[in-house]
């Protein structure tokens, strides 16, 4: 044979190879796309909000597959569940597609910190370090707090809420002026103290007994309205007190005692105590660095404290 020969010998074998493989591609498509078309069509259901597991369910029946493609972070859609889909809801497609999901993974969330007796453009500062935003300020007189600080908040301190909500205050319009009544502060004073107080401004005050206390007798442990609570005439006052028979012991009168670390800026300390009586304020105020507070108070023992400097629970002791 010649070489001639050979060479064209060659060059039929590729051309009848490479038919060969488009006849063979052909069929394939051919072969799948046949599959493919005889496979119902479906309509992709609506998985937003849904739980992995109630996606499946849903899906399972049509012959549709899932995968997780992604999480992210959106408070409006529950803590893993569906946030997004590809093919959309109402979209017609064969059985046998995989519909492809991002999680939601729920929203930042934060701790609203302590701002409670921190001047107002402190507490400011401290929840935008907490990344939280300061919402409506509105004013209320007080016979506690000086003029400025801040009452109260809300969200209350150490509630778990979504970064960059906003905290709503209360701030002290200081003393409030002739002609309008404030409820005083009367948790661990005497009965006489209430009394002298109530014939002053007028008002009766019911009184109830707490013979298991182990405060001395007459030691007002609760008291409604609140202080700083406004007051009326006819405002109903009650108080509950200790009634302790001589023959019980005593609540031991103790001495807490807190130094601040040496170095920085003076700082805005406040001291609450916790008990079987509930919540009230040891110490509240600004003190210099290095300063020795030193508060007398009343406990059997049951007692926890917190302290806060500049609004942050720095420390907790079982007293």
């Amino acid at each position: 044979m010649t070489a001639k020969s050979e060479k064209t010998t060659h060059w039929e074998m590729a051309a009848v190879g490479a038919v060969f493989l488009v006849f063979c591609y052909w069929a394939l498509n051919w072969g799948i796309a046949g599959l493919i078309h005889n496979r119902k069509t479906v309509t992709v259901p609506e998985l937003k909000g849904r739980s992995l597991s109630a996606a499946l369910d849903m899906l399972s029946p049509l012959n549709l597959g899932l995968r997780k493609t992604g999480d992210e972070f959106d408070s409006s859609v529950p803590i893993a569940s569906v946030l997004r889909q590809q093919p959309a809801a109402g979209t017609v497609v064969r059985e046998g597609k995989t519909i492809r999901v991002v999680v939601s993974q729920g929203g930042h969330t934060v701790l609203a910190p302590s701002v409670t007796g921190l001047p107002l453009r402190n507490a400011e500062m401290l929840l935008r370090q907490s990344q939280l935003g300061l919402g409506e300020v509105s004013e209320a007189y007080s016979l506690k707090s000086d003029k400025g600080l801040v009452l109260s908040q809300d969200p209350n301190e150490e509630t778990s809420v979504e970064r960059d909500a906003l905290v709503n205050l209360v701030v002290s319009g200081g003393r409030p002026p002739a002609g309008v009544s404030l409820m005083p502060d009367f948790q661990r004073k005497t009965l006489d103290d209430v009394q002298t107080w109530a014939s002053g401004a007028g008002l009766k005050v019911a009184v109830q007994t707490d013979p298991s206390s182990l405060f001395p007798s007459g030691t007002v442990l609760t008291q409604e309205p609140a202080p700083d609570a406004a007051l009326s005439p006819d405002s109903a006052v009650s108080v509950t007190v200790s009634g302790r028979k001589s023959s019980a012991p005593a609540a031991a009168s103790r001495m807490f005692r807190y130094e601040l670390s040496q170095g920085g800026s003076d700082s805005q300390v406040r001291i609450v105590l916790t008990d079987k009586y509930g919540e009230r304020e040891l110490f509240n105020g600004v003190r210099k660095p290095g300063s020795k507070i030193e508060v007398p108070f009343q406990s059997d023992g049951g007692a926890h404290v917190k302290i806060y400097l500049n609004g942050i629970l720095v420390e907790e002791r079982d007293l």
